[in-house]
């Protein structure tokens, strides 16, 4: 297949043709663009170091927030760089940074209020990603209404209007995307979420939110509110073809009809909602009712696209005892197609006037020894590893060529540079 592209967009895709002088010839599996949909890039210096012990996500969340509380611009940016880096070897060409590290200690703003947003910012350009900064707007420390406290201090602008006015502040680039995010219906009163569901509305942007990713998270929103959190979210406006429900894991049935009705996207992190112990959720039925699939590294405690996509099927194998609830095409899709549009960007498909986005896998490795033709596609999802990733290109650049970075160089040195100083600012802190 011969694939042309004229600046970041592709011109060319034709099966059958002879590649003209100097082409770059890539054998082996070529994909379109992969999208992460779900990230938190800071804590990758968790890997390793939360899985083990007794707990659940609220045990884990603690740890979470002691290296929360320890980072800096500067920091945030190393680490950040390295995670993206690391994501770009995976196969990953764009990353949605779900983004809530905001502030200061004790919430006070830096001199530039987006210090951490321009840190993240600055690490996926230099790691050659496409982003998707998905603001976060954090209010309040649970349905009841209570303040901020410790280090959620740092998460939060005071009110939804400030948050729009610091979100609007930042400048727009090539490679980026600025999206909203609710965090969660824990941390965003009704009033809050309408205003952030407006701010996104304006300016066309793309609308996360985490949603029923723990069954107290469900108990609470009823008590409070008499609503499940999807319900609770429609009310405010937000379900529709630009909003992705984040987990969506402890679900009604009213809520998979609301959000298949409404076509909005859910994002499955499965390497992470099984470390955390969070369950597996009804993603067949999502797909049944209407909602797209796409998939995230979250937590990054694996950064492996194709284990996502597989987990998707498999989990659900596990959790109701049936095979093949998902269609191998539907998986690619949610790797590539869905989880791009989910980010708002115009890639991953192969087709002219695209981003030229995609990602070469070598077949030479004892995973995938033995495909043939037909298979290839099914070996791709439930074969393949980051591991066989060969080359990356963004926007017609090469990321990745011959499986190094080749901006970055050795980005596993990277990654244990920043990891030991996010390790050793939690120690100090």
């Amino acid at each position: 297949m011969l694939i042309e592209a004229e600046g970041d967009r592709l011109v060319t895709i034709r099966a059958g043709s002879e590649p003209p002088a100097g082409a770059r010839r890539l054998p082996g599996l070529v994909l379109p663009g992969l999208g992460n949909a779900h990230s938190h890039a800071f804590q990758r210096a968790l890997r390793g170091r939360s899985e083990t012990g007794l707990g659940d996500f609220w045990t884990w969340r603690e740890l979470m927030y002691s290296l929360a509380g320890a980072l800096d611009p500067d920091l945030l940016f190393d680490l950040a760089r390295a995670a993206y880096g690391e994501m770009a070897l995976a196969g990953y060409c764009a990353a949605g940074e779900f983004h809530y590290l905001h502030h200061g200690p004790g919430g006070k703003p830096y001199s530039d209020p987006n210090a951490m947003s321009e840190a993240l910012i600055a690490a996926a350009a230099a790691a050659g990603l496409r982003l998707t900064l998905l603001d976060a707007c954090y209010l309040q420390g649970g349905l009841d209404g209570r303040s901020l406290e410790g280090v959620q201090l740092r998460f939060g602008d005071g009110s939804a209007a400030a948050w729009a006015e610091r979100v609007s502040r930042l400048r727009r680039r090539p490679g980026l995307r600025v999206g909203a995010a609710i965090h969660s219906v824990r941390a965003v009163d009704p009033a809050g979420m309408a205003e952030v569901v407006s701010w996104a509305a304006a300016e066309e942007a793309p609308l996360h939110a985490h949603v029923s990713e723990q069954p107290a998270e469900n108990r609470d929103s009823l008590v409070a509110t008499g609503l499940t959190p999807a319900a609770l979210l429609d009310q405010a406006g937000a379900l529709g073809r630009r909003f992705t429900a984040v987990h969506a894991t402890h679900l009604s049935e009213a809520d998979i009809a609301l959000l298949g009705g409404t076509r909005s996207t859910v994002c499955l992190c499965p390497t992470t909602e099984r470390d955390l112990a969070d369950g597996v959720g009804p993603a067949a039925a999502l797909a049944s009712a209407g909602s797209p699939l796409c998939v995230g590294s979250d937590s990054q405690a694996v950064i492996d696209p194709f284990e996502e996509a597989r987990a998707v099927e498999l989990d659900e194998r596990l959790a109701g005892g049936k095979r093949g609830r998902h269609r191998t095409e539907d998986l690619l899709a949610a790797l590539a197609q869905n989880g791009m549009a989910a980010l708002g960007w115009d890639s991953g498909r192969l087709e002219p006037g695209r981003l030229a986005d995609f990602v070469h896998l070598g077949l030479d490795s004892v995973r995938l020894a033995g495909w043939k033709p037909d298979d290839l596609p099914a070996q791709a999802v439930y074969a393949a590893t980051g591991a066989d990733v060969r080359d990356l290109v963004v926007g017609g650049r090469e990321i990745v060529a011959d499986g190094r970075h080749l901006a970055l160089g050795d980005v596993a040195a990277l990654l244990n540079e920043a990891v030991a100083r996010a390790l050793a600012a939690v120690i100090s802190a």
